[in-house]
């Protein structure tokens, strides 16, 4: 497998396009290597199928030019922050070898959400102890690796954000991405009438996600923007290139 620089873990298919594809789609357009794990199918979700999520997932993971997504087929509503599902996680991270890593937010509206977060981050700690043993594809033990840098995105519910990623040019690949997912999120067609309405499902939360990109770029001085938080913050730096590069409208 090939070495990633960046790794989003989402507990449910479409959670990284709702919260952080804009900024995905502008690390590979900075010829970073990106992927995706999902924890589950959502297979509970109210709206559609297992198959038709996983059709969905590839479909954005092509428009934001992902080299990789995987999902690991945990129980949608029942994640378990326990020792089996950890090295799940652990086996990915070991294979990939983040530099950084993409988590869900620390707290939610949907309770799958907290619990993948608390999940994700202890497996990530996990993954640098090599006494915690895990094997590849082709049944070898694998080396430690823990990614450098831990970041969560923003879900539902807003937090104190640490930095903004500006995605003032990948805003319509991020709207594209989370179109890809039909059967969850309204798109102005017949579509829209397969199946109970839902509070993702409406036209008014469509809505909501290009505000709350317009809100959070507005903050930052861009068009928009996408939130996150650093881990056991503060945020390291050995240089000030990120703010030179960098021309915000205040």
């Amino acid at each position: 497998m090939n070495k990633l620089d960046v790794l989003a873990l989402a507990a449910h298919p479409d959670d990284t396009e709702l919260c952080c594809s804009g900024t995905l789609a502008k690390l590979v357009q900075q010829d970073l290597s990106v992927g995706v794990i999902d924890f589950t199918q959502g297979e509970k979700g109210t709206r559609g199928t297992p198959e038709q999520r996983l059709r969905e997932a590839q479909e954005a993971s092509e428009i934001l030019g992902l080299e990789i997504r995987e999902n690991l087929g945990l129980p949608d509503t029942k994640i378990a922050n326990n020792r089996e599902s950890q090295k799940k996680i652990i086996q990915k991270i070991r294979a990939y070898r983040p530099d950084i890593c993409l988590t869900s937010a620390p707290y939610d509206r949907h309770p799958d959400h907290g619990n993948a977060s608390r999940l994700q981050i202890d497996a990530l700690f996990y993954s640098g102890l090599q006494k915690i043993e895990t094997l590849d594809e082709d049944q070898q033990p694998q080396d430690s690796w823990r990614p450098s840098h831990i970041l969560h995105y923003m879900q539902d519910h807003p937090f104190e954000a640490d930095f903004v990623f500006d995605i003032s040019d990948t805003m319509d690949l991020k709207i594209e991405a989370i179109r890809a997912f039909k059967s969850q999120f309204y798109s102005g067609d017949a579509s829209d009438k397969e199946g109970p309405k839902t509070y993702i499902s409406t036209a008014n939360f469509f809505e909501n996600i290009k505000a709350r990109a317009r809100h959070y770029g507005h903050l930052a001085g861009v068009k928009y923007g996408e939130p996150f938080k650093y881990h056991q913050g503060p945020t390291p730096v050995d240089s000030f290139d990120f703010l030179l590069n960098t021309d915000p409208v205040r």
